[in-house]
């Protein structure tokens, strides 16, 4: 993934310079500190000279939009008045992370006066912030110590959130086949997502079938196979199976390079003259899972684009669905057909042929395994209208456990809420929670947060 492209905007008073210019070297040296510290969390800093009036603070705004940086974080190395800047900061798309913190980290009795002139930074903010919550722009706040607190990480969270929405708002989802007919809780259409969040649906037919075979050599073919029979173990073998399984992968894969895809879903029963593929592509699937292509199944776009997103947040990351309530034991049993990111699996994935008896295509390889035990939330999209979606954020874990044999064939997991599983499923219906899901590893529920704000979402936590 591309390193998160961020601006640094750092904020100061024209008058101090001309009443105490020998502050200037000191406020110019913690300035370049901070913006250090922003290149060590390996973002792609465009830093700006320290702005304090108007006319330079739209020449950042400028480089920033000329960068296209998915956030612009500021630093007030002093008071400066808000005016100067939020003309300028009202131009901007991207959310503005505002680091509230000071070189020095105790300012008591003993501290000498002069330090006032380092360390008075906090009132600038409180003066930009309210003129920001007036012109109703989306910024954050993240106050500590810069080198006694956690403030970098929680930037970095940020940042992260930032980057999502704008893979989001920019999402190239691919569609082999059409959207599983009477399946309606995922459906927009291509008009509403386009204008709502951005994304835009490329659609698969047998031309671009017909258009890649000729780059499908037989020496990809069997260079694929030599991969996964090193990756993952092979309980059966049936070298027609598998060769067909890679070819349609190697199908799929050069149709996302070329288009710039950064997610797909597959309607597994359109997997017929259609689209020219000879098998259902899932072990392609599994594999762009895992290198940040976003998916989900039946035709569903929409949360597609979410996991494309999402996986800049946290890459342990797979689409799931709930199947099954264990009411006993006070889990859900998380499943789907065969597509999971083969990354958060607990063991060495297990590769199988799934009988395939919906189309005429022949029997794709497939991964099975159980899901990794930790902290994880649950993710769905909602569509509530065509002008608003509900983000739903499910907390709890996925559980350790065994794999009993009657579920060696099968993908799945065990999902522990932080609520009782009768609240779980009463509320998410309620709030109108469709049946796929992203599941995301971590302590991310803020992040998850902050990405909502970001997008424009109204957010329901369960």
């Amino acid at each position: 993934m591309d390193r998160i492209k961020v601006g640094f905007l750092p904020l100061y008073l024209a008058l101090y310079d001309q009443t105490d210019p020998q502050v200037r070297p000191i406020i110019d040296s913690f300035s370049q500190k901070v913006c250090c510290h922003l290149r060590d969390l390996d973002l792609d800093v465009t830093a700006v000279p320290v702005c304090r009036i108007s006319e330079e603070f739209e020449n950042a705004v400028d480089l920033f939009v000329e960068a296209d940086v998915c956030a612009v974080i500021t630093l007030h190395l002093a008071y400066s008045p808000s005016l100067e800047c939020i003309d300028a900061l009202s131009r901007l798309n991207v959310p503005i992370i505002i680091m509230d913190t000071t070189p020095d980290y105790s300012f008591d009795q003993n501290t000498h006066i002069d330090a006032i002139m380092y360390n008075h930074g906090i009132h600038g903010v409180q003066d930009m912030c309210s003129l920001l919550k007036r012109r109703n722009k989306t910024y954050f706040v993240e106050a500590g110590h810069i080198d006694h607190s956690d403030i970098l990480e929680r930037i970095h969270g940020l940042c992260k959130s930032a980057y999502a929405a704008i893979r989001f708002k920019t999402a190239r989802v691919g569609l082999v086949g059409r959207p599983f007919v009477g399946m309606g809780d995922f459906q927009v259409s291509e008009q509403v997502l386009a204008a709502q969040i951005g994304m835009k649906v490329v659609p698969y037919s047998i031309l671009d079938t017909q258009k890649h075979e000729g780059y499908i050599t037989q020496d990809a073919i069997e260079q694929g196979m030599l991969v996964d029979m090193a990756s993952y173990s092979i309980t059966q073998t049936n070298d027609y199976l598998h060769r067909q399984s890679v070819k349609a992968g190697l199908l799929i894969r050069k149709w996302i390079e070329d288009e710039k895809l950064t997610a797909l879903s597959v309607n597994f029963l359109d997997m017929d003259e259609k689209t020219g593929l000879d098998a259902m592509p899932v072990l392609e699937i599994d594999k762009g899972m895992s290198m940040g292509i976003g998916y989900a199944g039946e035709g569903d776009v929409l949360t597609a684009g979410l996991y494309g997103a999402l996986y800049a947040i946290n890459s342990q990351i797979t689409f799931t669905e709930m199947f099954c309530p264990d009411w006993k034991g006070q889990t859900i049993f998380l499943s789907h057909m065969a597509e999971v990111n083969p990354s958060i699996l607990a063991d060495k994935p297990t590769m199988e042929y799934l009988p395939f008896p919906y189309t005429k295509t022949c029997d794709p390889a497939v991964l099975y395994g159980c899901y990794q035990p930790g902290t994880a939330v649950l993710v769905n999209l909602a569509p509530v209208s065509d002008t608003k979606f509900r983000l739903i954020l499910i907390r709890g874990k996925i559980n350790e456990t065994g794999t009993p044999d009657a579920l060696k064939k099968s993908v799945h997991g065990w999902f522990s809420p932080e609520c009782r599983v009768e609240d779980l499923l009463k509320t998410y219906s309620e709030v109108g929670g469709t049946h796929h899901l992203v599941l995301l590893y971590g302590a991310v529920l803020e992040h998850l947060i902050h990405f909502g704000q970001m997008m424009s979402f109204e957010i329901h936590i369960i």
